[in-house]
């Protein structure tokens, strides 16, 4: 991908890997787990084409940033502030932000306690949701012999030396079975989603059907996103799960604020997410955590990669968005 510059500079406090092209206002773009910069790969150039500044991170923990190893070190306030951080750094006094599964949680919150650095937040995939009455580790369910995915890995080490024992086809699982290729996603119908319920017995990665390479995958994407997670291992981003409870109780005091600036919502129709009972209610119920949500898309056929399963729709839809926020 030419007209990318890579460099690395220093936000929050640690030093962070960014991708960047164009000029114009700043769009953030924030991608999930188990990714990096490079989910972004189709939108950046078009939103740069479009007039904007696209600038897309290595989040805390991932590819070229760095990793703290303290694992209270990846709660929502760091990821907040590493996006605060990486405005002042870039000299830009507001920004939209976009993110996709964790990333998308990173927007909601960044929307929610800096209103006065972001004015527009789009996420995808994960809807904003309330501070639930009991830590998040209560409510997720677990029996004798099987346990909720984010329960899996509270276990420093037990995930990792699982997804570390072989990269790529650890990369391949997760990507082909949470994608739209992997089938619709229906609420206790048993569809192999690695978000989940988890064997103890045989972990998260057997179960899964046998994955083959997605339309919208190549063998160059997925060596890019292997020898990432080579380099690092999974732990950064596994460490996100293991704040759960301790977001819970840090974000207490916010507990009833609303998202008071423009928002957009954007699903995949087989999202895994939406397999998970009540997710969605959640989403219908969204607008009053979120009363200036301009609208909920939601894309067939498309599972959890939302970007890079469907980059033309996500782009058009996110620019869509932007030109409004313009013209307000």
């Amino acid at each position: 991908m030419t007209n990318l510059k890579h460099r690395i500079i220093k936000a929050n406090n640690i030093q962070m890997h960014i991708v960047e092209q164009g000029e114009g206002p700043l769009v953030l773009l924030c991608h999930g787990f188990p990714e990096t910069w490079y989910s972004w790969r189709h939108q950046i150039p078009v939103l740069a084409e479009a007039g904007f500044r696209v600038v897309a991170p290595d989040l805390r923990g991932y590819g070229g940033t760095e990793q703290p190893e303290e694992i209270d070190q990846y709660t929502l306030l760091h990821l907040v502030g590493d996006m605060v951080g990486l405005l002042d750094a870039l000299d830009v006094e507001k920004a939209v932000i976009v993110g996709n599964d964790w990333g998308a949680t990173l927007a909601w919150h960044a929307a929610l306690l800096r209103p006065d650095r972001f004015r527009g937040v789009i996420a995808l995939c994960v809807p904003m949701m309330g501070q639930p009455p009991v830590p998040p580790s209560k409510i997720f369910p677990q029996k004798e012999d099987e346990l909720f995915y984010t329960l899996y890995f509270q276990t420093p080490g037990l995930p990792e030396e699982e997804f570390e024992l072989d990269v790529r086809f650890t990369m391949l699982n997760l990507l082909f079975a949470a994608s739209g290729d992997a089938g619709p996603r229906k609420e206790n119908d048993g569809t192999p989603n690695p978000f989940s319920m988890v064997s103890r017995s045989k972990g998260l990665l057997a179960p899964l059907p046998a994955p083959s390479l997605p339309c919208w995958l190549t063998e160059v994407d997925l060596a890019v996103y292997s020898e990432a997670f080579s380099a690092t291992g999974f732990r950064g981003g596994l460490n996100y799960y293991r704040n759960l409870d301790r977001n819970w109780e840090l974000l207490a005091c916010f507990s009833g604020m609303k998202i008071m600036i423009p928002a957009l919502y954007v699903v995949g129709e087989r999202d895994v997410g939406l397999s998970i009972p009540g997710m969605r209610e959640i989403i219908s119920e969204m607008p009053s955590l979120v009363p200036m949500l301009d609208q909920t898309i939601i894309l067939p056929g498309c599972g959890h990669w939302t970007q890079q399963e469907k980059p033309q729709e996500v782009s058009t839809a996110i620019i869509s968005f932007l030109q409004s926020l313009s013209r307000s």
